[in-house]
């Protein structure tokens, strides 16, 4: 049966809300000092794996009233930021059809590495194919880095480079516990608390495959990060068990609290699922249009220059505009004349 309780290996992934926002902070605020020293924030990563720190983007002697430096990202950009790549992870492997285990462990690399690092400093773009490629080969599931590279079209040679970092930054921890798994184990137990029959087996496995789509949705918020996996496949089985009424869910609950002599009863229990439910509903996907600007602050901050390009590029494109504005008007002019 699943243990819905957190181990000694998993609670050194299990923060409190007040601590994750700490780690969040101090991430921002460092990328914020980067780019007020350098005027940029991208840490490059070389071939060998090693950090290359901004060029600096203007003389140390000049004043900085001189310069316009890229407004950086708040934490809830960042936050907004996460999760859209987030779900791209959950787009991307399905379109590869990677199982539910890679899909997992691709997102828990991807949330451990931004406890290290800010959204400014690496791009989430480049980070969500590294933590895809890394769960593969983790999991055993081969592809390689030009085939994952060439399925959505990106240089593989980015995967390659970033795999270094981000091994470095999950300090080469790679065990992931995925709430799917924990899925599965309290099903086959609920098959003997209930004993099912032949005709009662379909409900739990609709019950099975709804509570994934639940921890879906879970996956995409700090839950993973507050609560151990055994709790969040409860929470996504009580949640699915709303809809298809397979089980006496509070008798299972109070079942396995005493089965495994927890030091925390029923109540408490269902307190951290009511926690998870509420992280759950309060989840807000982004869309592309969401994110534009703060897609163009993430690019400016990264590469100032990347704005000096983009203004380059808008001037001309509203010089061309007005001038064919004044083609045309003149033309009327003449025809009307």
């Amino acid at each position: 049966m699943a243990d819905f309780q957190t181990s000694t290996h998993r609670a050194k992934w299990i923060f409190t809300p007040h601590d994750l926002m700490e780690k969040y902070q101090a991430t921002n605020q460092r990328a914020v000092k980067t780019l007020q020293q350098y005027g940029a924030t991208r840490m490059e990563v070389n071939i060998d794996g090693s950090l290359s720190y901004p060029e600096p983007q203007f003389d140390a002697k000049d004043s900085a009233e001189k310069h316009s430096l890229p407004k950086p990202l708040s934490t809830e950009e960042e936050q907004l930021m996460r999760v859209f790549y987030e779900h791209k992870i959950q787009e991307v492997c399905g379109a590869f059809g990677f199982p539910h285990k890679i899909q997992a462990t691709a997102i828990i690399y991807f949330k451990r590495f931004y406890l290290q690092w800010s959204v400014m400093e690496h791009h989430p773009k480049h980070i969500m194919l590294t933590c895809v490629y890394a769960s593969c080969k983790v999991e055993e599931n081969h592809v390689s880095a030009e085939e994952l590279g060439k399925g959505i079209q990106q240089d593989h040679q980015v995967i390659l480079n970033n795999e270094m970092i981000v091994l470095q930054s999950l300090g080469f921890d790679l065990i992931v516990y995925a709430p799917y798994r924990s899925i599965d184990g309290f099903i086959d137990d609920m098959e003997d608390f209930c004993q099912v029959k032949n005709d009662k087996l379909q409900m739990l496995k609709d019950l099975r495959e709804t509570a994934k789509l639940e921890v879906d949705k879970a996956m995409l918020t700090d839950a993973p990060l507050l609560f151990p996996p055994g709790q969040l496949a409860l929470a996504a089985l009580r949640k699915s068990n709303e809809v298809h009424r397979a089980v006496d869910l509070e008798r299972y609950l109070e079942r396995i609290c005493y089965r495994q002599n927890s030091t925390h009863t029923s109540s408490e229990l269902i307190e951290s699922l009511n926690n998870i439910d509420s992280w759950v509903m309060k989840l807000k996907i982004p869309t592309a249009k969401d994110m534009r600007h703060i897609d163009r602050k993430l690019k400016s901050c990264l590469d100032p220059s990347s704005q000096d390009d983009s203004k380059k590029r808008e001037k001309r494109s509203k010089h061309k505009s007005r001038r064919t504005s004044s083609e045309i008007h003149g033309v009327s002019t003449d025809a009307v004349s």
